[in-house]
């Protein structure tokens, strides 16, 4: 009995820290944004404003595919961080779904406010 009792510990164990996990809880495109790219993006800056809904669908594919990485090569935040370090291959990908979702000729153009 006491080892089925310590095999029923070690996988209530195993399963909780897999719920954990998946409970962790992922950032999303638009906070990405917000966080990663309005700072050097928003109104007025020397970059250039930038929202989702300022270009087209087809105009964002193109940048993510052909054009972020020359343009943000020798890009940094304030603090120093480059950007092509700051943001992962997997926040890029949300960024990028939510600048396509959101761009002007999609279903619902963002402004990020």
């Amino acid at each position: 009995m006491k080892k089925a009792t310590m095999i029923l510990a070690l996988l209530a164990l195993v399963a909780g820290g897999a719920f954990a996990e998946e409970k962790t809880e992922k950032l999303d495109g638009k906070t990405l944004y917000k966080d990663m790219c309005k700072v050097c993006h928003g109104e007025d800056s020397d970059a250039g404003e930038y929202t989702p809904m300022y270009l087209i669908i087809e105009q964002w594919e193109r940048f993510f595919d052909e054009d972020y990485t020359e343009t943000h090569a020798e890009a940094a935040y304030e603090d120093g961080t480059m950007v092509m370090e700051a943001i992962t291959p997997e926040m890029l990908k949300e960024i990028r779904e939510f600048c396509i979702d959101g761009a002007a000729d999609s279903e619902h153009p963002m402004t990020c406010g």
